[in-house]
C-alpha cells in the first residue's frame, strides 16, 4: 500500500526547526507589541495638546475680536465735534457795527440713515422742494455716503420748519453768517467772508486770523441715526475772534458815499474815489468808492464794482503834483513865493515836445504859477533844479511806496528813477506825468502839508495812541506852500469851487488824459482835487478822483472840486471844527475895495463865500 502524503498545517513548526529560532520570534513579537502601545500614548498626548492649543487660540481670538469690536463700536458712536468760534465784530471808530455774525442753522443729512428708503428720501425732497429728477440725482450721488448738505445758513425759524418734520437722518448744525449793517457804504473797505466765514476781501481778509478765533472741541455719543445720546463733556473751549475798531467815522462815510455817488451819476463817470485823513493821527476817517455793491447779496455783482479804487487803482496825478515840485524849488533856496518868472509866450518846447498853458500868463510870481496851474512856469522852475530834486521830493511825500495799511492788493504806484534824466522826463514829471499814485497816496501826500511837513503813518484802524511821525519837509517850506495852494481856491484860481463856507481851504486841481495801451487818450480824462482845511490850523486832508467824466465837463476844478467842498464842509461840521476868523467885507456903497490889495481881495472872497 502506497504511503499517503498530506500538506503541513499553517503555523505549525517544522519538526526539524531549531528551538532557538522559535524563541527569537516570540521576543520580536513581544517587542513590537510594546512599541505600538508607546506610539499610541504619544499620539494621544500630542492630539490632546493640539486640542488645548487650538482652544486657547480660539479663546484668544474671541477676546481680541471682542476688544476690537468694542473699540470699533465706540469709534462709530463717540464723536469729537468742533464748536465754531464767534467771528469778531468790526466797528467804526465810535463803536457802530460794520460787520457782525448772526446765528444761522445749516441743514444736513446722513444718506446711510436714509438708506434706500424711497419714502424717507421723498420726505426730504418735499421739504427741500426737489423735483423728482433732482431727487433721483441726489439718491444716486450720495448713495452709501454719510454726509450731505441740504441747505446752508438758514435762519433758525426757517430751519425749524424742516427739523419739525422729524425725518430720520436729517439734522441741523449751528453756524454763523456775516451781516453788514452799512451795506454798500463800507463794502470796499470792510470786504466780506465766504459761506464758511473766512475773509475774502478787504479788512475781513487782511485781519482774518485775528477775527476768526479758534474753534472748540466737544466729545459726544451719537446713535446709528446720528442723534446725540450723551454729552461726554468739553475738551477745548472755543476762543472767539477779536473785535476790531476801524478808523473811519460811519457818519462821514455815509456822507461821502452819498456825495460821490451823486457826482459820478451826474457826470456819467466810470467811477470815483474820495479819501479823508486826520493829519494829526494818520487815521483814515472816510474812504469811499463808486460804483459800490451790497456785500449782503453779491449775486450778479461785476468785478469792477468790488475794487477798492482808492487803494488799488492808480492814475497820473497831473497838476496836483505842482505843490510838491514847488516844495523842491523853495527848499533849494533858488526860489521864493514872490519870485518873478516869465511864462511868455504861453508855451515851451522841450526836446521837440510843446508844453502849453491854457493862456499866456506872461510875467507872474510863483504863487500865481500854482494858482493858474502854469505848465510853463512849473517846467522852467523844475529845469533849474538838480535832476533828481523833484523825484526825491516826491519820494519823501510817500509816492512809489506802500502806505502801510496792510490792505490786500494795495498798489504802490510808480515813481520813475533814472541814472540819466532826459530833459523831457524831468519836465513832465514836474507836473505829474510819468508817475502814478492811488487816491490814498495823494491824500497822504497832502496830509504832510497840513501837518507842518511831518509824515504821519496812515491807518485803517482806530489809533488810541498817536504814533511818532517823520519830518520829511522843512516846516518853513510848508508855511510858504500853503498860502500858494490857498490862492488856488480864490478868484482867479483853478479851484474856486472847492471853497467851504466859513472856512479857509487850500489845495490843487488836476486834470489828465487817461493813459491806455495806445498812449494818452484824446477824450478820456481823470479829474482830481487834493486839499487841506482849515488853513488857520490844518487838521484834515482829502483827495478826490473822478474817473472818465463824460458829461462834457472834465476839469478837476469843475468835477472834483465840488466834491471836496461838500465833503470837507461835512467833515468840519461833524468834527466840531471852529470856523476861521474871517473878515466881513464892508458894502461897496460904504467903501471902495482896492482889487489889487491881497488883503482886501481875501476879505471879498470869504465874505462872498460866507454869504
Amino acid at each position: 500500500m502506497a504511503e499517503k502524503i498530506t500538506a503541513p498545517k499553517k503555523n505549525q513548526p517544522k519538526k526539524n526547526q531549531p528551538e532557538k529560532s522559535r524563541q527569537e520570534k516570540i521576543k520580536t513579537a513581544t517587542l513590537l507589541s510594546g512599541r505600538s502601545w508607546r506610539f499610541k500614548f504619544i499620539g494621544g498626548f500630542l492630539g490632546l495638546l493640539a486640542v488645548l492649543l487650538v482652544g486657547r487660540l480660539a479663546d484668544h481670538q474671541v477676546l481680541m475680536n471682542h476688544a476690537f469690536l468694542e473699540k470699533q463700536g465706540e469709534a462709530r458712536m463717540v464723536r469729537t465735534e468742533n464748536i465754531q468760534a464767534h467771528r469778531g465784530m468790526i466797528t467804526d471808530r465810535n463803536g457802530e457795527p460794520l460787520a457782525v455774525s448772526t446765528p444761522v442753522v445749516t441743514l444736513w443729512a446722513n444718506p446711510k440713515v436714509l438708506g434706500q428708503d424711497a419714502d424717507s428720501w421723498r420726505a426730504v425732497g418735499r421739504v427741500m422742494s426737489w423735483s423728482e429728477k433732482e431727487l433721483g440725482e441726489k439718491m444716486a450721488q450720495y448713495n452709501g455716503k454719510e454726509f450731505m448738505y441740504l441747505r446752508r445758513q438758514l435762519s433758525p425759524s426757517e430751519a425749524e420748519i424742516v427739523l419739525a418734520q422729524n425725518i430720520d437722518g436729517v439734522y441741523g448744525k449751528r453756524e454763523y453768517k456775516r451781516f453788514y449793517p452799512a451795506g454798500e457804504v463800507v463794502a470796499h473797505l470792510v470786504g466780506f467772508t465766504n459761506i464758511d466765514d473766512a475773509g475774502q476781501e478787504g479788512v475781513e481778509l487782511a485781519f482774518n486770523d485775528a477775527l476768526t478765533g479758534v474753534a472748540g472741541k466737544r466729545r459726544v455719543v451719537r446713535d446709528l441715526k446720528g442723534r446725540m445720546v450723551k454729552d461726554l463733556g468739553l475738551q477745548q473751549p472755543e476762543q472767539n475772534g477779536a473785535d476790531m475798531a476801524l478808523s473811519i467815522d460811519l457818519r462821514l462815510q455815509y456822507f461821502a458815499h452819498t456825495i460821490l455817488k451823486k457826482i459820478v451819476t451826474d457826470f456819467d463817470a466810470q467811477g470815483g474815489s474820495a479819501v479823508v485823513i486826520d493829519v494829526k493821527t494818520g487815521e483814515i476817517l472816510a474812504m469811499v468808492n463808486s460804483p459800490s455793491f451790497n456785500p449782503n447779496n453779491r449775486v450778479g455783482i461785476k468785478p469792477q464794482q468790488m475794487r477798492n479804487r482808492a487803494l488799488v487803482d492808480v492814475f497820473e496825478p497831473g497838476s496836483t503834483m505842482k505843490p510838491l515840485t514847488m516844495s523842491a524849488a523853495l527848499e533849494s533856496g533858488k526860489w521864493r513865493p514872490e519870485t518873478i518868472i516869465d511864462t511868455n509866450p504861453g508855451y515851451i518846447t522841450i526836446q521837440g515836445k510843446v508844453l502849453k498853458d491854457h493862456n499866456n500868463y506872461g510875467v507872474i510870481d510863483l504863487t500865481k504859477v500854482i494858482a493858474k496851474s502854469s505848465q510853463v512856469g512849473t517846467v522852467k522852475i523844475a529845469m533849474s533844479l538838480e535832476p533828481n530834486a523833484v523825484r526825491n521830493m516826491f519820494q519823501r511825500f510817500g509816492l512809489g511806496q506802500a502806505t502801510g495799511t496792510g490792505f490786500p492788493g494795495e498798489s504802490v504806484g510808480v515813481l520813475p528813477s533814472y541814472q540819466r534824466w532826459r530833459d523831457l522826463d524831468r519836465a513832465t514829471l514836474a507836473f505829474g506825468h510819468g508817475v502814478s499814485v492811488t487816491a490814498l497816496q495823494l491824500a497822504h501826500a497832502y496830509s504832510i502839508f497840513a501837518n507842518h511837513g511831518i509824515s504821519q503813518p496812515v491807518s485803517l484802524l482806530r489809533q488810541d495812541q498817536i504814533k511818532t511821525g517823520e519830518q520829511v519837509v522843512p516846516e518853513a517850506v510848508v508855511k510858504q506852500i500853503i498860502p500858494m495852494m490857498e490862492a488856488v481856491t480864490q478868484p482867479g484860481g483853478t479851484g474856486t469851487r472847492a471853497r467851504v463856507p466859513g472856512f479857509r481851504v487850500a489845495g490843487k486841481t488836476g486834470t489828465v488824459h487817461k493813459l491806455g495801451p495806445g498812449g494818452y487818450s484824446a477824450d478820456r480824462y481823470v479829474a482830481m482835487f487834493a486839499g487841506i482845511a482849515p488853513v488857520s490850523e490844518p487838521r484834515y486832508a482829502m483827495a478826490v478822483m473822478i474817473d472818465e467824466p463824460a458829461s462834457g465837463k472834465y476839469y478837476g476844478g469843475e468835477v472834483a472840486a465840488p466834491v471836496f467842498s461838500q465833503l470837507m464842509q461835512g467833515v468840519l461840521q461833524l468834527m466840531g471844527t471852529l470856523p476861521d476868523d474871517l473878515q466881513v467885507p464892508v458894502p461897496a456903497t460904504q467903501k471902495t475895495v482896492d482889487k489889487k490889495s491881497p488883503d482886501n481881495l481875501k476879505s471879498s472872497v470869504f465874505g462872498k463865500v460866507a454869504a
